[in-house]
């Protein structure tokens, strides 16, 4: 906390200091016999009619009355990475949109419209009648990633983003991140604002694929280009669509990885990995609940990063929901740490697209 020559909590941090990281203590029982106190770190994403917000780095946004606050002040970005490659956010969010390739994409300034929905043709539908409301495959590809400027006020660009994804049966989604150099907490901010809802928060973390490739080779695992029925038939997602397939096999480079199981049987585990310049990135890692804790995972793993290691890769992505804590450690194990969370914001449910489609 920032404290005066005298000994005194000082706030030192005003409306002028939205969109900074900063650091405050405030009042967390006003009217307490005994003050307690709650120290937050985040960006101050607004201060207005006396109320803050900070969206701290899991995307969690935290409000509060400026009559509670004791001390604050703008503090420096998060301290650089102590292991691991070194990565911006827009790098790495390019990478990984490409790993969930779209079946369609369009710009709006520098803003990326992506859609995986098989698209019904306009003349299969009678004039007037609109498209059925559906879901795509993956929030992944059907939603907008916002690396930019749109080219339009902000209202004006969400329009526009409603009324594309209303021409194919989706509800409008954006990606959005928080938590490192470069993320967007003023853009969670302002669609929390405008009644955007967040439904799905989860994280990237990445790794240096060297010390994974190493790791010694024990129980064989296949690796072939297609997903055939065996992989699929281990894949979580029941029902694999056509579009599903294009989603799956899209992206620079892809493998499919598998440990065989029972003779002609289903695999005991898979995996997906998509190499892409320096980067790989790990996907669909599943195994038989009935062998798990064998080291399996790490098996597949390990034999997509040579692969990729032999591709010139140099660096792994992966992605985990934030409350998959047996995940998280495997991952931590093999090498891998949090770089930033990101986040699916849905569309205003009682808000349609706006002008003709």
């Amino acid at each position: 906390m920032e404290i005066s020559a005298q000994g005194r909590l000082e706030v030192r941090i005003t409306p002028a200091d939205v969109g900074k990281r900063v650091s405050v203590r405030r009042l967390s029982e006003a009217g307490a016999a005994r003050e307690k106190f709650t120290d937050t770190v985040g960006v101050l994403t607004s201060w207005d009619h006396g109320v803050l917000m900070i969206t701290q780095r899991s995307g969690t946004s935290v409000r509060f009355p400026e009559t509670t606050l004791v001390a604050g002040k703008v503090v420096p970005a998060a301290p650089a990475r102590r292991r691991g490659p070194a990565a911006s956010y827009a790098e790495l969010a390019r990478a990984v949109s490409r790993g969930w390739r779209p079946v369609e994409s369009e710009r709006l300034g520098e803003w990326e419209l992506r859609a995986a929905v098989e698209r019904e043709p306009r003349e299969a539908r009678p004039a007037g009648v609109a498209v059925g409301r559906r879901e795509g495959y993956t929030r992944r590809a059907n939603s907008v990633l916002p690396l930019g400027d749109p080219g339009l006020p902000l209202d004006a660009a969400l329009d526009a983003v409603r009324r594309w994804y209303d021409e194919r049966g989706l509800p409008a989604y954006v990606q959005t991140a928080t938590g490192a150099e470069g993320t967007q907490e003023l853009l969670c901010a302002e669609l929390e604002r405008r009644g955007w809802e967040r439904e799905v928060s989860a994280e990237v973390w990445i790794g240096a694929l060297a010390p994974l490739a190493d790791r010694p080779e024990g129980a064989e695992v296949v690796l072939g280009r297609e997903a055939d029925e065996a992989w699929l038939a281990r894949y979580r997602r029941k029902g694999v669509s056509e579009v599903a397939l294009r989603v799956l096999t899209g992206g620079p480079s892809v493998w499919f990885a598998s440990v065989p199981g029972e003779p002609g049987g289903v695999p005991a585990a898979i995996g997906r990995c998509v190499v892409d310049g320096r980067w790989a990135g790990f996907a669909a890692v599943e195994v038989d609940p009935a062998r798990r804790r064998q080291g399996l995972a790490t098996e597949v793993m390990a034999a997509l990063a040579r692969r990729a290691l032999t591709e010139g890769a140099s660096a792994g992505w992966l992605q985990v929901e934030s409350d998959n804590e047996p995940a998280k450690a495997l991952y931590a194990a093999l090498g891998f740490s949090r770089h930033h969370a990101y986040h699916h914001y849905r569309q205003p449910r009682e808000q349609p697209a706006h002008g003709p489609s």
